[in-house]
């Protein structure tokens, strides 16, 4: 595909899941935007959902923490980057029970992997039955323990620079270490995603005691600052910061 053609792609993706106006930020399309008629539309005339990955979303959707689930048009947007820069290796921090690592597995080609991390054991096992019926449980490698352990691992193990793909999406209070030891991974022009940067808006003028809200907020104002990146800020679902590395 042509660099235009590429470029026109993207921006249509971007328009077309994002919004405009009143309905810019309507919030997850299962959650809180699940009422938006806009949202709705967007997903009703854009969104292809594998059949596996519905099925893991409706099991999901069951879980009490199902508010983690990350939003099915957020997903397809970021495995459409994957296949605009011809990813193969891709890293997922915060797997839960694997949605997004599934959609990014099904980007991939056959020779593709994606290293999911993820700390807990019941999230693995809902994952697991979906990716090998979805048959592509031999691209998945998860990481049964702390993310930081997991990237540390693989930049000793010589991968840095190595990676296309890194989604954020776990513990907002690693963040900022994350996205470093990511930015370590990723090879010259791969994207880091950052998910939740928007925190239902309360980045905007933080609490004081809002540690969450202001640890991500520091986070957003460092990256517009960060002169190793070129980025930009989204609001799909909770928020989604693309940095592609220069």
């Amino acid at each position: 595909m042509a660099a235009d053609i590429k470029m026109f792609f993207c921006i249509g993706l971007v328009f077309v899941l994002t919004g405009v106006g009143k309905s810019a930020f309507p919030g997850k399309s299962h959650s809180g935007g699940k009422d938006d008629p806009v949202l709705q539309y967007v997903v009703n005339n854009s969104l292809r959902e594998h059949p596996v990955l519905t099925k893991l979303k409706q099991k999901t959707l069951e879980d009490p923490w199902s508010i983690m689930l990350v939003a099915s048009e957020q997903a397809q947007l970021m495995a459409n980057l994957i296949k605009l820069i011809n990813g193969s290796k891709t890293i997922e921090i915060g797997m839960y029970t694997g949605y997004n690592a599934l959609s990014m597995a099904l980007a991939l080609p056959d020779n593709g992997s994606v290293v999911a991390c993820e700390i807990e054991e019941l999230y693995v096992d809902i994952a697991k039955p979906f990716f090998k019926e979805a048959g592509v449980e031999n691209k998945i490698d998860v990481r049964l323990q702390t993310a930081m352990a997991t990237l540390k691992e693989l930049i000793a193990a010589g991968e840095a620079g190595t990676y296309d793909f890194v989604f954020i999406d776990a513990d907002k209070f690693n963040i900022d270490r994350y996205y470093e030891k990511s930015l370590e991974l990723i090879r010259k022009g791969g994207i880091i995603a950052i998910d939740n940067v928007l925190w239902s808006g309360k980045v905007v003028n933080p609490a004081p005691d809002d540690l969450t809200s202001k640890t991500l907020d520091a986070l957003n104002k460092k990256l517009h600052k960060d002169q190793r990146i070129d980025l930009s800020m989204l609001t799909v679902g909770d928020g989604l910061t693309l940095a592609i590395k220069r």
